[in-house]
């Protein structure tokens, strides 16, 4: 077991040690990750131990669920063990084109590489550096000390959504909503015991909570939700409180445009509701987990920041499917892509094939047989690849790509078949539809006619 000066952060259950001289800037690339949803592993100091031939680090007690943030001070953030897949050096020159080494870390070699921690892509960079060089620790995402056994299922989490009026909470639980979270707006605080009892109660895993709380809740008093917030944590509840503000004037300005009342300023002028509220609220500021200012950003952009930072296994993530179909019997309505196939040679015109579709083992040889389907298909697939991930990041739930050929049952099936099967390995999960699979083809050839020139059919 080592301790090293540095700090250390985990995406998908591994981490990410940063390493440096003091004021390398550590800390603060710590905090951008955090706000980007990364979780705190430790900070300044890191304790290392070598479990079963992996690293694994933690923090020391002393600094356990605290984050050093330069000119405002130390601040609580939750923190958890997690095996090391990357060192990263942020106090020596990046290369252009480095290739990983590593570093020798409780006597185990973990990759290492150099990156600059002020560069306005650094975030971007940390991420794919993990995934390009960082050790693949497969399962290692699970703590190696099994929970004790228990007769019921452990409290679900619970997320606390508050802040200013108009900062955005109803946006806020609907995005939550779409992640999966069973969500309840304006939750008196007497019922959330209530609340966690119903959920504990229901068949299945217990979901994700999260209700809103602000000033229209009745006997609303800020003061009293912290101290309740901090029993249910110490009864090991994992609850956290998320606050959405906005600048007075944006604030003003919404409740112009939206031509609504401030809850607060029924007969008076929203300012004066806006200036009592935040007086009110101060507490939840003050004590808040995550605060998220919403002044300058778009609704979009707050629903993407939230499934970064509560989204889990792959609740919310953007759902994919893969449509074949054939031009002769229409578009699909609710394309959101459509790549066209009719350039590839077409099994209609083989006898032995038409009767068949793509899925057969015959016609996707076939297909795959033209001089022009791996290069199609390869570029295809790079473009999905680089596509999907920023429609996530959008806040975008569902994604359509309909692959069309003449009659829908022979190229376009087999190419979604083939598009399904790189997508799948790559990570995603699409469905796989085959509209006009099952359709007659539109063409008056008889059987074995040759097709006429520039006629292609299914």
């Amino acid at each position: 077991m080592n301790t090293i000066h540095a700090t250390a952060v985990a995406w998908g259950g591994r981490a990410v040690l940063l390493t440096g001289k003091s004021g390398s800037g550590k800390s603060d690339l710590a905090l951008r990750l955090v706000d980007r949803g990364w979780r705190l592993v430790a900070d300044d100091r890191v304790v290392v131990s070598d479990r079963g031939g992996v690293a694994w680090a933690s923090a020391p007690p002393v600094l356990a669920g605290k984050l050093e943030v330069r000119g405002v001070g130390i601040v609580a953030e939750p923190t958890a063990e997690a095996p090391v897949a990357l060192v990263v050096v942020l106090d020596a020159p990046p290369r252009r084109l480095p290739d990983a080494g590593t570093r020798a870390i409780a006597g185990l070699a973990i990759p290492e590489i150099a990156l600059d921690p002020f560069e306005a892509t650094i975030l971007l960079k940390i991420e794919r550096a993990l995934r390009e060089h960082g050790l693949a620790l497969e399962g290692a995402s699970v703590s190696p000390q099994p929970a004790p056994a228990t007769d019921s299922a452990a409290p679900p989490p619970m997320l606390i959504v508050s802040g200013m009026s108009g900062a955005g909470k109803s946006t806020a639980l609907k995005a939550l909503e779409d992640l999966d979270y069973e969500v309840v707006d304006n939750l008196p605080l007497g019922l959330v015991d209530t609340l966690l009892k119903s959920a504990e109660s229901g068949d299945g895993p217990p979901r994700p909570i999260a209700f809103g709380i602000d000033t229209r809740t009745r006997a609303f008093d800020a003061t009293a939700l912290v101290e309740r917030l901090r029993v249910l944590r110490a009864e090991g509840i994992d609850i956290r409180l998320l606050y959405l503000d906005c600048a007075d004037e944006a604030l003003t300005k919404r409740f112009s445009e939206t031509r609504r009342r401030h809850p607060l300023a029924a007969d008076r002028p929203a300012a004066d509701g806006i200036e009592r509220e935040r007086d009110l609220t101060a507490p939840l500021k003050r004590w808040a987990d995550m605060v998220i200012d919403t002044t300058d950003i778009s609704a979009g952009t707050l629903r993407r920041r939230l499934n970064e930072r509560f989204g889990r296994d792959g609740q919310g993530a953007l759902t994919v499917t893969l449509q074949s179909f054939g031009f002769a019997h229409g578009l699909p309505r609710n394309a959101d892509l459509v790549f066209d196939m009719r350039f590839l040679s077409n099994p209609h015109w083989e006898v032995a094939l038409r009767p068949l579709t793509g899925e057969d083992p015959a016609v996707a040889a076939f297909v795959a047989a033209d001089p022009a389907y791996a290069p199609a298909v390869d570029r295809i697939t790079d473009l999905l690849l680089t596509l999907l991930p920023g429609y996530g990041r959008e806040g975008k739930s569902y994604l359509s790509i309909a692959i069309g050929c003449t009659g829908g049952r022979h190229r376009s099936v087999a190419v979604a078949r083939e598009l399904q099967t790189r997508l799948a390995a790559a990570g995603h999960a699409p469905l796989l539809i085959h509209r006009d699979v099952g359709k007659q083809g539109n063409d008056a050839a008889r059987l074995g006619e040759a097709p006429a020139v520039g006629e292609q059919t299914a």
